[in-house]
Order: C-alpha cells, then structure tokens, then sequence
C-alpha cells in the first residue's frame, strides 16, 4: 500500500469518525425529545480497484419500535375516550350533589320534607309557611341549574369537536407534506431522520383523538387508516367535515337532524361506537354530546316530571280542577305529559303561594286553587303535600329505576345511575393509563441508552486518534523524503 492510498484510508476513517460524533451528540441531545428516533450511522468497507479504500458512510438508520409505538397510540385513544367521558359523568354528578352534602338535591328535597313536618304543626305560623315555599324554590331551582349544566356540557362538546376536526384536518396536512419532503430527501440520498421525527410528533398528537395506525409505503413514507378502516392519508390527507353549532338546548338532538354528524370526504361516518373512526376523543366527545347528555336529561325530566305530578293530583289539593298546577309547575302552567322534553329546565314554582309574585304562601295550608283563606289551624293539606313527597310511586318515564321510589329515592337513583357510569370510566382511565406507562416505559427502553452513547462516543475518540496518528506518520514520512 502506498502512502497516497494509506492517507486516502486514514482521511476516510478521520470523516466518519466526525459523522459518527456528530450522530451519538444528536443522539445524547435528544434522549429526552418526544418522538425522537435514535440514530445509527451505515458504514461499510470501500473497495477502488478490488483493494479495500478506507470506509464508506452509507447512511444514517433511524431506529424506533414502531409496534410499541404503535399499541402506545392505541391507548392513548382509549385513555381519551374514558378521561372525556368520565370528566362529563364527573360535572354532573357534582351539580347533583352527593347525598347528605348540604345543597345537594337529595338535601333539598329531605328540607322540603323536613319544612312541610314543621309547617304542619304550626300551620297557622307564616314564617314555617315561607320555609316550605323557599325550600320547594330550591329543589326547583336546583333542577333547573343540572338542565342548564347538561346543555353547557353538551355545547361544549360540540365545540370541543369542531376543534378536534380542525386539529385532525391541519395535522394530516402536514403529514402529507412532510411525506412529501422525506420522499425528496430520500431519493436524493439525504437523511430524512428529523423529518420523519417530526412527523411522528404529529401523528402522537392527533392519535389520541381518532386512534391510527401508520401504515409504511416506499420511500419512508406513510399512510394513516384508523382501526375501523377508514383512509385518513394514503398519497393526500382525507378532509374531515363537521358544523359547529352555538347553543345546544334540551330539544336537539342529533337523532333529529338538529346536530351535525361528521363527514370523510364528504360523505357521512357513523359516530357510534362500531364506527369507523371510534375509539378516541373524538367519538367520545361526540357520546358526551348525542348520548350520555341526552341521557341525563331525559332521566331529570323524569325526576322533574314525577316531582310535578305528585303536587298537581287532585287527590292530594282538592282545591285544584284537573287541569290546574299544583305547587310545582310547567313554567306556571298544567303539565302535560306530552310536553315533557325540557320539564326540568322549565320547572318552577306556582306563583299563587309566591308573595313576590303575587301570590300568598297562605295558599300552602288553605289550598293552591283556594281564594280566600280558611282555618289556620288546619293542617291537612301540608300533611298530604308531605305525604306526596314521601309516598312510593313508579316512575312512570325515564329510564333511571322500574321500582316504586319515593321523591327522594328516585333522586338518589338518578345520581347512582350517573355515579355508576362514572366508575365505569374511571375504572377504564387506570386501566389505560396502567397501559400507557407500561408502552411508554417499553418505547423509552428502544430509544436513546446515554450509557452506550458514551461508551460509543470513547471508541469514536479511539479511532479518530488512531487515523489522526495514521496521518501524521505519513506526514512525517513524507517530509523525510523532502529532506533527502
């Protein structure tokens, strides 16, 4: 070998010395970086002529596990779903109140119970008769404030989705393009790594709304398909539709054509849970808004529903004809049954016993229909308006029980139907989450080692040393020829 080839050797050794410092620095930089992938530099022998030539650098290798990664995205879909669903179950539960919570709706309704007892044995007392009007003011008042909180959330989730189609639609946009770039500096023999990192960012991020996998094409590229099949990058990014609507009240429904569905491409996708895009935040989103809140609602029409019957029954105030409101009303009307939709947000008080709307709580002991007032000490009718709290009747809508309730049992029963469904999802939250630390945990293990990095970095060190002496041998050798 002669001493041009011998410092073409040590000149080639020196340069992929350099390259591999540069990667293992990249490397050990970025060991904390999400969506990073570790880097390996491709050496292989050079060959000029049959004879070995140095080292070639082929290329650099990105290194991840793409089915950790892969199975990690799944359940952050499903750590979505259950978060936004639990997080809905959660609010209301809270409205409601927990039994034995002072405000709580069980609380106001055994004050209700508690008020009329004492009223009752002072029926003649105004101040015992004003409780009892301040304390059925305040279960109405309480019903109405969960209708209201129902609608919001049901808002907000429409809201939240249109957000998340906006996020989805970017996203793939960007995906696609970024496929294009690693295309163009793959087959023109550049390292695309930070491109493809950069990508994995954006699919990290969009996974847990619509859970995907990557499916790879030629050239480092690839395609986007959700586990129910749907196309959402192959080539170009599908365009996902949706209509935002601002105000949700108890009467739409997406059932009714009031709510907007989404669109892939323009054509309609099923939202339900065996649809083509469910799993993620996004279907969940939509079942906060189409079913879990309409759900809850048609449940405290219910409850509202049977509150209002047992004071508006003629048998309980015989001063009331068959279409007259009793102490609970339907916006200060007779309530009919066929226009139960929306009851628990128009429940109010009958303004007969109201004082400042002038009424006369007088009306509490004598009757809601009497005109004048009667005995003051008769008691009878605040002893049968208690005994209408308290009595056990089936509901006779909703889907919240099938036994004979008392008004405070089926309250109860309404929160232990949303509570139940809570623990459900919190119950899928731990899972998830066990499971997303557990892939977090494995994909980690498959990234950057710092420990290696170094050790690598030493060999690095060694051979650029090695080659760097080779260099200057030659050097010298050279310059001794010159002397003679």
């Amino acid at each position: 070998m002669g001493m041009t080839s011998a410092l073409s050797n040590a000149l080639s050794g020196l340069t992929a010395s350099a390259r591999s410092a540069d990667v293992i620095s990249s490397n050990i930089s970025n060991a904390t970086t999400d969506g990073y992938g570790r880097r390996e530099l491709d050496l292989s022998s050079r060959v000029l002529g049959g004879e070995g030539s140095g080292v070639h650098i082929d290329g650099i290798t990105r290194i991840v596990d793409q089915v950790v990664i892969a199975d990690r995205r799944l359940a952050d879909a499903d750590l979505g779903s259950s978060t936004t669903r639990a997080g809905f179950l959660q609010r209301i539960e809270d409205v409601v109140g927990e039994p034995g919570t002072a405000g709580s709706l069980s609380d106001r309704i055994a004050g209700l119970d508690t008020a009329f007892i004492e009223a009752a044995s002072r029926p003649d007392s105004d101040p015992r008769l004003q409780s009892v009007l301040r304390s059925a003011q305040g279960i109405a008042d309480h019903i109405n404030t969960i209708s209201r909180e129902i609608q919001t959330q049901r808002t907000n989730a429409d809201h939240s989705i249109a957000l998340q189609v906006d996020q989805l639609n970017s996203a793939l946009k960007n995906i696609e393009q970024l496929n294009h770039a690693i295309l163009t500096q793959s087959s023109s023999g550049r390292d695309a790594s930070a491109l493809m990192d950069q990508r994995q960012q954006l699919v990290d991020q969009i996974s847990s709304i619509v859970p995907m996998r990557a499916v790879p094409r030629e050239r480092g590229q690839i395609a986007l398909i959700t586990t129910g099949g749907a196309i959402l990058l192959d080539g170009r990014a599908a365009e996902i539709g949706f209509t935002r609507t601002s105000l949700i009240t108890e009467d739409m429904t997406f059932s009714a054509g009031s709510l907007s569905g989404l669109t892939l491409n323009g054509n309609p996708v099923s939202t339900g849970e065996n649809g083509i895009m469910s799993g993620g935040t996004l279907t969940a989103t939509f079942e906060v808004r189409d079913k879990l809140g309409v759900t809850a609602q048609n449940d405290l029409d219910a409850v509202a529903r049977d509150l209002i019957e047992r004071f508006q029954d003629t048998s309980v105030d015989s001063s009331l004809t068959a279409l007259d409101a009793g102490l609970f009303t339907d916006a200060g009307a007779f309530f009919n049954p066929a226009n139960e939709p929306g009851i628990s947000t128009r429940l109010s008080i009958n303004i007969s016993v109201d004082p400042e709307s002038g009424g006369a709580v007088w009306r509490l002991r004598d009757g809601i229909g009497a005109a004048t007032q009667g005995d003051v000490g008769n008691a009878s009718l605040l002893q049968s308006m208690s005994g209408a709290l308290t009595r056990s009747q089936v509901p006779v809508s909703g889907n919240i029980t099938v036994a004979s309730r008392s008004m405070s049992g089926l309250s109860s029963d309404y929160l232990s139907k949303i509570g139940a469904a809570r623990q459900s999802a919190d119950a899928d939250i731990v899972f998830a989450s066990t499971k997303v630390d557990m892939l977090k945990t494995q994909e980690l293990q498959s990234g950057v080692d710092t420990d290696y990095e170094m050790q690598q970095l030493l060999l690095v060190e060694q051979s650029y040393a090695s080659n760097a002496r080779v260099m200057q041998t030659i050097d010298e050798l050279i310059q001794t020829l010159l002397r003679i």
